[in-house]
């Protein structure tokens, strides 16, 4: 596969506004290992190689263990992970698939259990930029860096 452009070389003034939205969403307040893991989770949902070979990387370097990272694509089957990340994986799942079905009312009330409505809109905004991330990567074909001795 080929890269199809540059994303930030076609249109640089609307990607300085992308990063700046990424910025602000890295420093809302959130847990840092919270935002790698629905970063993750969301990129696996969208096929994006190059998002979840980063956010992995970036997971590990920030002390993430390969274990949670390996299973964070069965997360409803693991007893890995906290009550509070269960709850946000289960909001970036829906959030990510929101054409299927909405976001049903039990499960905003069941985040609200886990969530400050501060917190929840935070949330739902690091979702929305980790999908236009993913629409971004996908639809141009971003590779992600591949050690040149491990290249098929």
């Amino acid at each position: 596969m080929k890269q199809r452009l540059q994303f930030f070389g076609a249109a640089p003034e609307i990607m300085k506004a992308v990063s700046a939205l990424n910025k602000a969403v890295d420093e809302c307040g959130l847990e840092k290992s919270l935002l790698h893991l629905i970063k993750l989770r969301a990129s696996q949902i969208n096929g994006c190689s190059y998002c979840v070979e980063m956010h992995s990387r970036e997971a590990r370097r920030d002390g993430e263990t390969e274990q949670r990272l390996y299973l964070v694509s069965a997360w409803k089957e693991s007893p890995l992970f906290s009550e509070r990340e269960r709850a946000a994986f289960a909001w970036t799942d829906v959030v990510t698939k929101i054409a299927d079905s909405g976001v049903p009312d039990d499960l905003y009330a069941k985040t609200l259990e886990h969530f400050s409505e501060e917190e929840l809109v935070k949330l739902s905004v690091a979702i929305g930029m980790i999908n236009t991330w993913n629409r971004l990567c996908v639809s141009f074909h971003a590779i992600h860096p591949v050690a040149a001795a491990k290249a098929a």
